[in-house]
This record gives C-alpha cells, structure tokens and sequence, in this order.
C-alpha cells in the first residue's frame, strides 16, 4: 500500500509561484504513474498534470508552459511546480499515484490519493 502527503499549498498572489510537493510512504516501488489533479467544489475533478516512471509528462492545456510536474525517487516525492499562477488556478490540489495499469480495461488496478492542499491564488 502507498499512502500519499501533499504539502505546499497556500494563498498567492497572481502572477507568483507555488510548488506543491506530494511524498509518498509505503510500497512506493509499485507507483508506475503520479498525477496531480484539482477540484473546485461543486465542480468534477479535472486532471493537471502526469508523469510516469519512465519520466514522460502530460500538462493540461490550462497550466502548460508554466507548469513543471517533477519525481525526486530517492526522496520518494512528486512535485508540481506552477509559475505565473491565475486565480483560476484556485482549487483544492489532490497528488495520486497509480499502479498495475491494464490496457484492455483503460484503468489501473490500484490508485492511492493524498488528502489534498489548497491553493488560492488573489487577483
């Protein structure tokens, strides 16, 4: 089992930066892919960014080009590294990590969730 910790979020003004760090305890050696995901309430969670164990990445239209996802293995921690912050960026921050992917069923057999960092970013 692999549990998740994010830490790094807070209030921003716009146009600064954050760096949300996510550190993961446990079985870490099974993640495969880590995402970065957010959530405003009352609207469905949407993903931000990914990365993979081989070190391939994924951003989100919304956050590319000023947006950096990041693994440091040996520290066992996931960063998402965000520039020129909008207040659309507002949002609930939530880090996931994933394993046992299967093809033929477009989903992974295990998914564990961190409980999430707030960021809040003030025009």
């Amino acid at each position: 089992q692999v549990q998740l910790v994010e830490s790094g979020g807070g209030l921003v003004q716009a146009g600064g930066s954050l760096t949300l760090a996510c550190t993961a305890s446990g079985m870490v050696f099974s993640i495969t892919t880590m995402r970065w995901y957010r959530q405003v309430p009352g609207k469905q969670r949407e993903l931000v960014a990914e990365i993979t164990d081989r070190g391939d990445t994924y951003y989100d239209d919304s956050v590319k080009g000023r947006t950096t996802i990041s693994r440091d293995n040996a520290a066992n921690t996931l960063y998402l590294q965000m520039n020129s912050l909008k207040p659309e960026d507002t949002a609930v921050y939530y880090c996931a990590a994933y394993d046992g992917w299967v093809a033929t069923m477009n989903w992974y057999e295990y998914d564990y969730w961190g409980q999430g960092t707030q960021v809040t970013v003030s025009s």
